[in-house]
């Protein structure tokens, strides 16, 4: 089995671009490719057909690969909640929470078992793996315990490529410094450099790239532009990166940034809309009057519903719903929209009960048992009977109430056929479903838009449109198509 290893000198440096590039191109030219990741700290996760939990990021480059997602791609996932800790994800089940201090000093035996079993049954059924690291493989207070940068790289004996981010600045030294914290073992393995996000002229920075290939001995095989993809990203630094300018937007969506917002992938589908514009407000900020504000989902609900509160930017969203807003809660959000949350057990680390944003009738109980499933249903609002795909992704147990107090001014309806997956009221104007991935399905976001439209008085858009799953494959067949304009892919790979 042939392998890449990807690592980076920093975080964001286009690390999970590069693998998603590599498996779409290594694909076409008729390898059996699977991504892999040993270890990933995220908080955008996927579900597999086989109930397992893997980073997204992960999900999107077996989609390059053209093959389906699985646990052995991704053995541990990290989710950050605060206070240091994680909740730890081995082999695609929840296995407890667990301190960084903690997960450092006695999990190395554990999540190193997991990676070799999980690189061994993968090479079982592919014949290239592309690997991904994390952050920066010269952490040299960490090196002696990284489970997921050059560590695999050795074990595979995988020729590696160091991508360095030009926009940040200083991107010599970065590349310099990370080769020279490297073990000569380690080094040996880098067999090609790529500068990414380059935004200037080719020839002006070449007599850079020429002393950096003199002083290191290892070619730069690509200088990637600064790409107008849109990808799916790891954690919601890359939220500050996104801009909420579009010429032709003619309503705009707020999706609430929580402080531990989840699967913000969820909203890709909206992204891609030319008519909509989707516009993050963090607590503190002015909500403003937009056609509908989306509460995201959140690692830690009860914590984050808590700060909205603090911070005024949950009255701001109980007068807007007054005012006749829309409100959407998808998972997390959705359990924030009820009347109560408990955690008797105190699994987010806020044991208790606690008021919610008293939008809709219902309350909630955080579990130890967590979902994590596929779901296919039918939609009974905004229009009867179309076909949805998502997966949930969530521990709680919500139920409808039915006091005469809560339904006096509000009727509730099962958003779906599967009741268990979300409510809406007969106005329409207060959605919630525990479904992720449910703008993936065109017909459905589209019709959910056009309730918008019409309150503005607008035209309706045509709802025969594909599932996102197609508009995404564009997309990866346009990112392989401009990264292999760049890149030079020889010094990769072994000669048979």
């Amino acid at each position: 089995m042939q392998a890449i290893m990807v690592v980076g000198t920093t975080s964001h440096a286009g690390k999970s671009l590069v693998a998603t590039a590599l498996c779409r191109m290594l694909s076409r030219r008729g390898w059996r490719v699977a991504p892999f990741k040993g270890q990933n700290m995220a908080l955008n996760a996927y579900v597999t057909n086989g109930g397992a939990e893997i980073g997204y990021a992960q999900a999107v480059q077996a989609w390059a690969a053209k093959v389906a997602p699985q646990a052995e791609m991704n053995p541990i996932l990290l989710k950050p909640q605060g206070d240091m800790t994680s909740q730890v994800v081995l082999r695609g089940r929840a296995v407890g929470h667990i301190t960084a201090k903690d997960y450092y000093e006695k999990f190395f035996d554990t999540g190193w078992q997991a990676i070799q079993e999980s690189l061994s049954r993968l090479g079982q059924e592919f014949d290239f793996l592309v690997c991904e690291g994390a952050g920066s493989p010269a952490e040299i207070n960490l090196k002696h315990r990284d489970l997921t940068n050059m560590r695999v790289a050795k074990y595979l004996n995988a020729p590696t490529v160091l991508v360095a981010d030009i926009e940040r600045g200083g991107v010599f030294a970065h590349i310099v410094g990370t080769l020279d914290l490297l073990d000569p073992d380690e080094r040996q393995l880098v067999k090609g450099i790529i500068i990414n996000k380059f935004r200037g002229q080719q020839d002006i920075l070449q007599p850079g790239i020429d002393w950096l290939q003199e002083r290191t001995g290892i070619p730069v095989i690509g200088v990637l532009p600064m790409l107008n993809q849109a990808f799916p990203a790891e954690d919601s630094l890359s939220l500050l990166d996104r801009t909420a300018n579009k010429t032709n937007a003619s309503i705009t969506i707020a999706v609430i940034k929580l402080p531990h917002i989840a699967n913000f992938t969820d909203f890709d589908p909206l992204e891609s809309e030319e008519s909509v514009r989707v516009r993050y407000v963090s607590p503190g900020e002015d909500l403003g009057y937009p056609d509908a504000v989306v509460l995201p989902g959140t690692k830690t609900t009860i914590a984050d519903m808590l700060v909205l509160q603090r911070s005024g930017l949950a009255e701001a969203i109980q007068n807007y719903m007054h005012a006749g807003g829309t409100v959407l809660g998808i998972c997390g959000g959705f359990q924030m929209m009820g009347e109560y949350l408990a955690d008797p057990e105190g699994i987010e680390g806020q044991d208790g009960r606690y008021k919610g944003l008293q939008l809709v009738p219902i309350r909630t109980v955080i579990t130890t048992r967590k979902i994590a499933r596929q779901r296919e249903t039918s939609s009974q609002y905004p229009q009867l009977g179309l076909p949805i795909a998502g997966y949930e992704l969530h521990q709680g147990r919500t139920q409808l109430v039915a006091s005469e107090e809560a339904t006096s001014s509000l009727k509730f309806d099962f958003l779906f056929e599967d009741k268990s997956l979300g409510i809406v009221d007969t106005r329409q104007a207060l959605w919630g479903t525990y479904l992720h991935g449910l703008f993936d399905n065109g017909p459905w976001r589209r019709a959910w838009l056009n309730c918008l439209r019409q309150q503005r008085g607008l035209s309706s858009l045509p709802t025969g449109v594909a599932n996102f799953r197609e508009q995404r494959e564009m997309m990866l067949d346009g990112l392989a198509d401009e990264v292999e304009t760049y890149l030079d892919l020889a010094p990769l790979l072994r000669s048979p």
